[in-house]
C-alpha cells in the first residue's frame, strides 16, 4: 500500500518533471520495496543503519546492480523530497553508495542481419507484412524509441518528410531522419492501410492502428512479430527486439563515420556518456572485422 507521502513524491515527479507513466510505475516499485523491507514504519522512520541493511539485502536477493542502482536513486532523491516539504530533518540515504556496475554493451545485429529481417518481414501476405516493413524500416532508419514509433501520427508522415519531429522523454523535441527507403515502405503502407479500412469506419489517427485500449500497435504485439520475423530469417530471436534496432540504427552510423554529437542528438539522449557505449559496440565490431580479415592478424 502506497504511502500519503510517497503518493506525494510520485505526483511532484510527474508534474514539476515531467515524469512518464513508466519512469513513476518504476519508482513506485521501488519505494513499495523499500517500505517493505523496512518494516513497521517503513521509509519515514528509517535509520540510517536499516535503510543500509535494506540496501545491501537487494544484492543477496539476486538484484542486478543496474536495478540496485536505480532502486538506490528512487530513495535518495524520495528524501531530498521530504526534506524540502520539511517531513525530515535528516537524509539517512545520504551514506548509500552506488554499485560498480560492469560495461553492458548493448545487443545489435550487422547490416547483413537487418536486410535478411527485412526480407523475412516482406514474405508475409498481405497489408502485415507492409506494415511490419514500415516498422522495421522506421525503426532502423530513424533510432526511435519503440514508444515514439508505436505512437506516430499520421500527420507526421503524411506530407513523405525526409525527417520526423519526434516528441521524447521529458517532452523534448527533436528530428529523427528518414531515408528513402523507410519512406518507400511507409508509402506502402499507406495504401495498403487506406485500402484495408472499412468505408463507414472513421480513419485513425495513428500510424500503425490497432483495436487495442491504446487505439495504435503495441510494443508486445511488435516485438512479437520480430520474433517471428527474426525466426524466418535464421537469427535467434532472443537477439532481436525493438530496441535492438535503435541498436543498430546507432551502432551501424558510428562504424560508418558519424559524429558522436550528432548521433546523440538523433537518439535523443541527455548526456552524451549514455551515446559513447556505442563506441564500445562499434570498436569491437571493427577489432573483430580486422582480427578475421586481416592476413597479420590471423593466427598461423
Amino acid at each position: 500500500m502506497t504511502t500519503p507521502q510517497v503518493e506525494a513524491f510520485l505526483e511532484m515527479m510527474a508534474v514539476e518533471r515531467d515524469a512518464s507513466p513508466h519512469t513513476l510505475a518504476a519508482y513506485a516499485r521501488d519505494l513499495a520495496d523499500a517500505e517493505e523491507g523496512l518494516g513497521a514504519g517503513g521509509l519515514m522512520t528509517a535509520d540510517e543503519s536499516a535503510l543500509e541493511s535494506w540496501y545491501a539485502s537487494l544484492s543477496t536477493r539476486g538484484l542486478s546492480a543496474a536495478t540496485a542502482a536505480r532502486r538506490r536513486s528512487a530513495v535518495r532523491q524520495f528524501y531530498r523530497f521530504c526534506l524540502g516539504e520539511g517531513w525530515r530533518s535528516d537524509d539517512p540515504s545520504r551514506r548509500l553508495d552506488a554499485p560498480k556496475q560492469g560495461r553492458t554493451l548493448p545487443k545489435t545485429l550487422s547490416t547483413e542481419e537487418v536486410s535478411r529481417l527485412l526480407m523475412a518481414s516482406a514474405t508475409r501476405d498481405g497489408a502485415s507484412g507492409l506494415r511490419l516493413v514500415a516498422l522495421v524500416e522506421l525503426a532502423y532508419a530513424s533510432g526511435l524509441r519503440v514508444s515514439e514509433l508505436l505512437a506516430l501520427r499520421l500527420e507526421a508522415v503524411r506530407c513523405d518528410p525526409a525527417f520526423l519531429i519526434v516528441r521524447g522523454k521529458g517532452g523534448k523535441e527533436r528530428l529523427a531522419p528518414l531515408n528513402a527507403s523507410a519512406r518507400g515502405a511507409v508509402k506502402a503502407w499507406l495504401v495498403a492501410r487506406n485500402a484495408a479500412r472499412p468505408e463507414p469506419v472513421p480513419e485513425s489517427p495513428w500510424l500503425f492502428p490497432s483495436t487495442g485500449s491504446s487505439g495504435h500497435l503495441t510494443p508486445r504485439r511488435f516485438a512479437q512479430m520480430l520474433d517471428k520475423a527474426a525466426i524466418d530469417a535464421g537469427i535467434d530471436p532472443a537477439r532481436v527486439s525493438p530496441h535492438v534496432l535503435r541498436h543498430a540504427f546507432a551502432t551501424h552510423l558510428l562504424e560508418g563515420g558519424a559524429d558522436l554529437r550528432v548521433v546523440q542528438t538523433f537518439l535523443g539522449h541527455a548526456d552524451i556518456a549514455t551515446t559513447q557505449i556505442y563506441t564500445h559496440v562499434a570498436t569491437d565490431r571493427l577489432n573483430q572485422v580486422v582480427a578475421n580479415h586481416h592476413p597479420l592478424a590471423r593466427d598461423e
